[in-house]
């Protein structure tokens, strides 16, 4: 296959954008769409290369697992390498547990799953996760599975008919993004049957011809065209666009069409110039190395990074990169490293199972705890204040009971038909009554309930279920009875007579969705005559408060309060999709200019990075639970 470097260029088009949205470089808030830039640009070649090698009777199985690992494994096992060490020297043991866990997933090309299982793209817990990133790799790991053997059996069967039969794939890949956009984002983000449109679109491209024909003044109107849908996705998109579905199809088709125009236009020519194609060549290192040093950066300083971070950031990335790329992935790829095939395969194979192993030994160990002695004492402390009895007047709430697991709590399973109102009751007061409706951001304020009970008029029910926000319209593949769980609270409103509902939720799930959800739900529950009260967003840190306590500790700081996650005006927007519910903002009531306390006392509020302790829980429904009777 001929070499064109404006294809090179696009991947610097690909790669340069994701670089700044993880360094956090203002403007490029929709830089994630540079890895659909990539897949386009896989698709392709890949394509490319097994029709050239079908046509030409050289097709071999064997030599195209040859070339994929000498493109991604030697570069992968070194990152890996460097990931593991500074791991081991930065992260407490929970969060050296969970890379292991990644390692494990990394290893057998699996992280996509894993992260599909165990986090979002965008949430908190995913900024923490150094190996993230490799979930696009796996993606393509899975399609290079597939792909050389449709190819080969399409030649065989029906040569003309390949086009029809990718092109079918594609629409039905793309169909199965757009419906799951609603219904399964996470999964929608992470698997191969709702990406694998977007390496279908380059594989049509290099089965159809590959380059323009055209004009170079029509060509250079294309590509400019072309980018122009790049560039808008780039500046224009945020983690609050639905994606990916149709929100995909504006950088996927320009990438396409800068492939299609080739170097026969401006864009083309621009794209062939050195600089796009020595960034483009050092992409991939690139792209190993820029995510877990945004992430080291995050770790070690607790925050978000500011301007000199990323300015660090996106220098340590290029550096270490130009690196990688002259001493580890092109020795492999050009075959400087010459081995016998079947001797390269087995010690790629060899060195994703080590990796997978050394996972399985932080999982084994704990996340060596060993490491950090003084942490094992700090986390008996925290879970003796979250197992602590929370006691008011005459009540007493026992560790685990705290949230009525399997009884008013629920998880993953269908429990919540058989909810029990004598069994979820967190007050016996006379009045009239109310619901406390939600998921584990709804749960959290159960202790603080019991232990104000004596302050709170009526009777308070809860109603909760972990990962279902109290959204009627909401649906997940991951917790598939979430609709059932929201359809049954106005059961149980209309059979209680309940007067009050009081809704709690992670509410950040919903930005991607849409927060006008919520006005839906409002409406049906105002139409059943109840007053309808909604508890905003409460804050959120980073990571887990212990983890924050710890290391201000041990650089000498005694800081009670650390900046929320949560953006500064996202309480506003919640309360406007409220409609017309009352509004509790937890944020405003118990944070000053973004920064939230985490200890009081002494004692931590939160037991990880968002959920209230039994202590936490007391206190805050003292303060603004919002049914709580207050002497001015």
């Amino acid at each position: 296959m001929k070499y064109r470097p404006e294809i090179d260029g696009l991947r610097t088009i690909a790669v340069l954008p994701v670089l700044f949205f993880h360094a956090g470089v203002a403007g490029f808030s929709g830089g994630f769409v540079g890895v659909d830039i990539f897949f386009v640009i896989s698709g392709f070649l890949i394509t490319r290369i097994l029709d050239d090698d079908l046509k030409n009777g050289r097709f071999s199985i064997l030599t195209f697992y040859e070339r994929r690992f000498r493109r991604i494994i030697p570069a992968l096992v070194f990152y890996i390498l460097l990931t593991a060490i500074a791991a081991y020297m930065l992260f407490l043991p929970p969060f050296f547990e969970d890379f292991a866990r990644s390692l494990v997933a990394v290893g057998t090309f699996t992280s996509n799953i894993y992260f599909w299982k165990f986090s979002g793209y965008f949430e908190n817990s995913a900024l923490l996760r150094p190996l993230l990133h490799t979930w696009s790799l796996a993606v393509e790991e899975q399609f290079y599975i597939f792909m050389p053997i449709a190819m080969w059996l399409l030649y065989k069967a029906n040569f003309r008919m390949r086009l029809w039969a990718f092109a079918l794939a594609l629409a039905l890949s793309l169909a199965l993004s757009i419906y799951a956009i609603d219904v399964a984002p996470t999964a929608n983000f992470f698997l191969l049957p709702t990406r694998s449109w977007e390496l279908l679109i380059g594989s049509l491209l290099a089965l159809w011809g590959g380059q323009s024909t055209l004009s170079y003044r029509t060509n250079s109107a294309v590509a400019i065209g072309a980018a122009i849908l790049i560039l808008y996705s780039v500046f224009a998109y945020t983690d609050a666009t639905p994606f990916p579905g149709l929100a995909a199809v504006l950088p996927c088709t320009g990438a396409a069409l800068i492939i299609y125009t080739g170097g026969r236009s401006v864009v083309g020519k621009i794209l062939a110039s050195g600089p796009f194609v020595f960034i483009g060549k050092i992409s991939y290192s690139l792209y190993l190395a820029h995510w877990p040093i945004t992430v080291f950066v995050r770790y070690v300083t607790l925050e978000e990074p500011n301007g000199l971070h990323a300015m660090g950031i996106i220098a340590a990335s290029l550096l270490l990169a130009i690196c990688s790329w002259r001493f580890v992935e092109t020795p492999f790829r050009l075959q400087t490293v010459s081995w016998p095939r079947r001797a390269l395969i087995g010690s790629a194979l060899a060195s994703m199972s080590i990796v997978s192993l050394f996972g399985y030994a932080g999982i084994a160990a704990h996340g060596l705890p060993q490491r950090f002695p003084g942490y094992a004492t700090k986390v008996e402390a925290r879970m003796l204040d979250v197992s602590a009895v929370v006691a008011s007047a005459d009540t007493t709430v026992q560790a685990g009971q705290t949230w009525r697991n399997g009884i008013c709590f629920f998880e993953d399973d269908d429990g919540f038909k058989k909810w029990r109102p004598e069994d979820c009751a967190l007050t016996t007061n006379t009045g009239d009554v109310a619901l406390l409706w939600g998921d584990s951001y709804a749960a959290h304020y159960a202790p603080g309930i019991v232990a104000n009970a004596a302050s709170i008029h009526g009777r308070v029910y809860e109603y909760t279920f972990a990962g279902c926000p109290p959204v009627l319209a909401y649906y997940s593949y991951a917790r598939p009875n979430c609709q059932a769980f929201n359809q049954k609270a106005l059961d149980i409103i209309r059979s209680l007579d309940v007067k009050t509902v009081v809704l709690s939720g992670r509410w950040v799930d919903l930005q991607r969705r849409g927060l006008d959800m919520l006005e839906d739900t409002v409406r049906q529950l105002q139409a059943e005559g109840v007053r309808v009260i909604v508890i905003g967003q409460s804050p959120m840190f980073v990571t887990n408060v212990d983890v924050i306590a710890f290391k201000k500790a041990a650089a000498g700081q005694k800081a009670a309060s650390w900046s929320t996650v949560i953006d500064h005006d996202f309480n506003q927007r919640l309360r406007a999709a409220a409609g017309g519910a009352d509004f509790v903002d937890p944020i405003a009531m118990d944070c000053a200019a973004g920064e939230c306390p985490y200890i009081d006392d002494g004692r931590m509020l939160y037991f990880d990075s968002g959920h209230l302790s039994n202590f936490g829980s007391a206190r805050v429904v003292e303060r603004y639970f919002p049914l709580v009777s207050r002497v001015n």
